[in-house]
């Protein structure tokens, strides 16, 4: 089947889902909220695959104990192989938790100055993207710039493109959605402007800087810039409801990474160990949040810390539907899991 083919069908599949999820919806979230709550996280897991995720893996790091791994369903259901807790998944936008603890890193080494402008970073967008003088950086990390978000674009999802260049090419000249720092709306076109100035900065490539400087330190071997650093063998499938193909080879922006990296990250950056010292962790506290959700087809992940119960819960699940209600029942499991802990 030819890439064109496979991207009709799934456009195909994209409005069937719409047309489907409008009529399922309320009965498929009414049951997972309403059934009772069992008394295992590995019971939750399995119910997860009875309401239709293909995988789940579910990673919990309790202070003071032992990490523990769940999981269920499938990491590649065409082969039967069966999720692994060791598994590489994309993480999609978590990954900008490790470019805003990048940009507190700089900016506390004075490489980078959250007022400065884009236009002063990358001045060929001066007249590419409207407010390019006025829009600093850290109106971008705090999704404060009004700059358009390019996965916002018509039918984005259907055929993703494949570069940065591609990407920023679909929002280039387009009118801002609000004037810099009077409202928020969260756009990855800030985050790949972000990288962009990065690299600039350094003379290198981003993820050089975050494997020396976050990773290495915090012994992370398991997290990589892109899957195409990895053997795809060892990341995780992902599905799309209605689109039968594999989505794992689709080469959208996202780092990959295990539950446990990711979760012994969320841990660092709560616990503050991620940071050099206090100013660090300051500037960070300024500008960015501390847990992140993250999604692209085929993959969600939910990653954050429960001050509550001191607990760091991630969540790997490989089935989505963008116009459907995936997304809902991934945080109603998880929500259902953090339940449980708390019990």
């Amino acid at each position: 089947m030819s890439r064109k083919t496979s991207k009709n069908i799934l456009r195909i599949g994209l409005a069937l889902g719409t047309i489907i999820s409008l009529f399922f919806v309320p009965w498929i979230l009414l049951k997972a909220w309403l059934m009772p709550l069992p008394t295992t996280i590995q019971e939750q897991a399995n119910e997860a695959i009875k309401l239709g995720f293909d995988g789940i893996i579910i990673y919990v790091d309790k202070k003071d104990s032992e990490s523990e791994f769940y999981t269920a369903g499938y990491k590649n259901r065409a082969t039967k192989v069966p999720a692994d807790p060791n598994t590489l998944f994309k993480i999609a936008s978590v990954s900008k938790l490790y470019k805003a603890v990048t940009v507190a890193k700089l900016v506390r080494e004075r490489k980078l100055s959250l007022d400065k402008t884009l236009s002063d970073y990358l001045p060929e967008l001066k007249n590419r993207i409207e407010n390019a003088d006025k829009i600093t950086l850290r109106m971008m990390v705090e999704h404060r710039s009004g700059i358009p978000n390019y996965t916002d674009t018509y039918m984005y999802w259907a055929a993703p493109k494949e570069t940065a260049d591609e990407n920023l090419a679909l929002v280039l000249d387009l009118p801002a959605k609000f004037d810099p720092g009077d409202d928020y709306e969260y756009s990855n076109t800030n985050y790949l402007l972000i990288d962009r100035i990065i690299n600039r900065v350094l003379g290198y490539d981003s993820f050089i800087y975050i494997q020396e400087n976050i990773l290495d330190p915090l012994d992370l071997n398991n997290t990589h810039g892109s899957i195409e650093d990895v053997d795809i063998n060892n990341v995780m499938s992902g599905y799309y409801i209605g689109y039968e193909q594999d989505l794992k080879t689709d080469k959208v922006d996202s780092m990959v990474s295990t539950a446990e990296d990711v979760g012994k990250f969320i841990r660092a950056l709560n616990d503050g160990s991620v940071f050099k010292d206090q100013k660090e962790k300051d500037i960070y506290s300024s500008i960015y949040r501390y847990n992140h959700t993250g999604l692209i087809p085929g993959y969600q992940t939910i990653a954050k810390y429960h001050d509550d119960i001191d607990a760091v819960v991630v969540q790997f699940t490989n089935t989505t539907n963008f116009d459907g209600y995936e997304w809902n029942l991934n945080e109603i499991v998880y929500n259902r899991i953090v339940k449980i802990l708390r019990k």
